[in-house]
C-alpha cells in the first residue's frame, strides 16, 4: 500500500488536489484491491476498457498495460491535466471530459470496434458512490455491445445488485440486474483502503453481460414497470402495492392473477421470481 499511497499523496500535493465531496471522490490506495479488479476484468490485449470516473489515474495505469485501448469519462476538470500528463506517452490512451449519463456510449463502442479491431468491450470503474445506480443502469438498459462492467461500489448497494430476485436482499434493481446480467461477488474492500476514507465498506462486484436475456416477456417496459410498482410501497404486500398503482384494475383482478399462478394473496414483492413478474406482465 505504501507506493501507492506515497505516489498519490505526491500527486495531489504537486496539483494542489483535495478530494472532491461532492463528486464522491475517494482515491483508492490498496495495490492488492488494484490488481484484483484488474484481474477479475480479464482484460486482453484485443479489448476496449471504458473507465468510469478514473480520478488520479491510480487503476487506469494497470489498464492502460493489458488493454488494447483505454478510454476514460472524467467529468472533474481538475482530473485531466493530471491525466493527460501521466499518460500522454501511452498510444492507447483517451479521455473525454464529459458526465457519463450524457455520453454517447453506443456510438463510441460501434466506432472503436470498426476502426480499431477491437474483439470485446469492458467497463472497469471506481464509481462515485453517489450516482452508482444511474450509471449501473444507463450501462445495462442501453443494451451496449459489453461483455461485462467491473465496478467497486458500496457495499450495501452492491449486496442489492448482485442478489438473485426471490434471495434476501432483493429490491427492484436486482431484478434489471438478472435480465441483463449474471454477476459476480469479488471481493470486500475495507475503508482504509482509501484516502480520504469513505463511511462505508465497498464491494467489487463483476457483471457478466447475458448473451440471451433470461425471460422473454411480451413487453420488457411494462414488465419492468411492474416490478418498479411493486416495490415502491415498502412492507406491502404485491396485491396492495399493485393495485395502489393501478397497475391491477382492481383488488380482485389482483387476486385471480395471484391465483392463476398459484401465488398466495400476501406474497410480497421481494418474494417473487422474475418469471413469476414475466408471468404477471404477459397476463396483463
Amino acid at each position: 500500500m505504501e507506493n501507492i499511497l506515497e505516489e498519490t499523496k505526491f500527486i495531489m500535493k504537486k496539483y494542489d488536489i483535495k478530494a472532491n465531496k461532492n463528486l464522491g471522490q475517494n482515491f483508492l490506495i490498496n495495490e492488492q484491491v488494484i490488481h484484483e479488479i484488474v484481474n477479475c476484468s480479464q482484460i486482453t490485449k484485443q479489448d476496449l476498457v471504458i473507465e468510469i470516473g478514473p480520478g488520479l489515474g491510480t487503476l487506469t495505469k494497470y489498464l492502460l498495460e493489458k488493454a488494447k485501448k483505454v478510454i476514460c469519462i472524467e467529468l472533474d476538470n481538475k482530473m485531466l491535466k493530471i491525466l493527460e500528463d501521466r499518460f500522454s506517452l501511452y498510444n492507447n490512451f483517451q479521455i473525454i471530459n464529459n458526465d457519463i449519463l450524457k455520453v454517447d456510449l453506443n456510438n463510441i463502442i460501434r466506432e472503436e470496434k470498426e476502426n480499431n479491431n477491437i474483439t470485446n468491450v469492458k467497463v472497469v470503474a471506481n464509481l462515485p458512490y453517489y450516482i452508482t445506480t444511474p450509471i449501473i443502469m444507463k450501462l445495462l438498459e442501453e443494451e451496449l455491445d459489453l461483455e461485462s462492467i467491473t465496478v467497486m461500489i458500496q457495499k450495501e448497494v452492491a449486496e442489492r445488485l448482485i442478489a438473485i430476485p426471490g434471495q434476501k436482499n432483493t429490491g427492484a434493481i436486482t431484478y434489471s440486474v438478472y435480465y441483463y446480467a449474471t454477476s459476480q461477488d469479488v471481493l470486500e474492500v475495507s475503508k482504509n483502503s482509501f484516502i480520504p476514507e469513505p463511511e462505508v465498506t465497498s464491494k467489487v462486484i463483476k457483471l457478466n453481460i447475458r448473451k440471451e436475456p433470461i425471460v422473454r416477456p411480451k413487453d420488457k417496459e411494462k414488465m419492468f414497470k411492474i416490478i418498479k410498482n411493486a416495490f415502491m410501497q415498502k412492507r406491502k404486500t404485491l396485491l396492495n402495492s399493485l393495485t395502489n398503482n393501478k397497475i391491477f384494475e382492481n383488488k380482485q383482478q389482483g387476486i385471480e392473477i395471484l391465483k392463476k399462478l398459484n401465488l398466495k394473496e400476501n406474497i410480497r414483492p421481494e418474494e417473487l421470481t422474475i418469471e413469476e413478474f414475466e408471468k404477471i406482465s404477459n397476463i396483463l
